[in-house]
């Protein structure tokens, strides 16, 4: 039963990252610029879309219905549950901020962790916020790898876990080495506060939350490609392209109110 669990959160949580940013020119945007921006080699095209076609059908069959189901709970609920679920991410973060040099806003994650996880009630309430510690970016290991000039490598698509590139696929594996404090103290050791349950419903809840809050997003994005599996490649790699270079919008391809929400994960 743990292990189906396992599957199910992991194919969720993957699944919805798989839609999360457009654009396809291939050029990103910033206040009027042009920023210089190269693709990764798709290195295995034909194999990634049939792949990508097989990821497609699981979310319309399962995960598409899935977020309908949660935007029927009432928004306070689901409010709590994103605030609760971003406070646990700076477990990543912050020691990705440290690595990057980003000094400040570890600091500043680090005492929104404090504050939220304690007087926010595990992260439910983000009192930090109303101290003036606003929300900073995620920062994960890919991130920090290209951060230190490690090129993205070839682009692939994975069954169930979706788009990722060889750079990508290296920082998630650093996150099941030790990187990640929360799979330490839920999987690896298994406490009897915490154990590999805990871990795998917040990364299920984690992809239920992001796929209900982008329904149209991703909806606008199907109607709106003439090719899904390029754009969807291109806003992976463009997504990527933006975080190292801590650049902060990405080039408007549908309307504004389209991308609010996919721009603010």
């Amino acid at each position: 039963m743990k292990k189906l669990f396992s599957i199910l959160s992991i194919l969720i949580f993957t699944l919805t990252s798989s839609f999360t940013f457009a654009g396809d020119d291939g050029k990103i945007e910033v206040n009027g610029k042009k920023n210089s921006y190269v693709e990764s080699p798709d290195c295995f095209e034909k194999v990634n879309r049939g792949i990508f076609a097989f990821n497609q059908g699981l979310d319309k069959a399962f995960f598409k219905p899935l977020a309908k189901g949660y935007r029927m709970f009432p928004q306070p609920i689901r409010s709590g549950t994103s605030n609760a679920l971003t406070n646990l991410s700076n477990v990543v973060t912050v020691p990705n901020n440290i690595l990057q040099g980003q000094f400040k806003d570890a600091g500043v994650n680090t005492a929104r962790f404090a504050i939220n996880t304690t007087l926010g009630i595990a992260g439910i309430f983000d009192v930090a916020s109303y101290y003036g510690l606003k929300k900073r970016d995620k920062e994960d290991y890919g991130q920090t790898l290209g951060t230190w000039g490690a090129g993205p490598g070839c682009y692939f698509v994975l069954p169930v876990l979706g788009p990722t590139t060889v750079r990508d696929s290296i920082g998630s594996v650093i996150n099941l080495i030790g990187g990640d404090a929360w799979y330490n103290v839920t999987v690896v050791n298994d406490t009897q506060y915490f154990s590999e349950v805990d871990y795998y419903a917040s990364r299920l809840l984690d992809g239920i939350d992001f796929r209900a809050k982008n329904l149209e997003s991703f909806n606008s994005l199907e109607n709106n490609s003439v090719d899904l599996y390029a754009s969807v490649r291109s806003l992976y790699l463009q997504d990527r392209y933006r975080k190292i270079k801590n650049i902060d919008k990405t080039t408007e391809t549908l309307s504004d109110d389209d991308w609010e929400e996919l721009d603010s994960q």
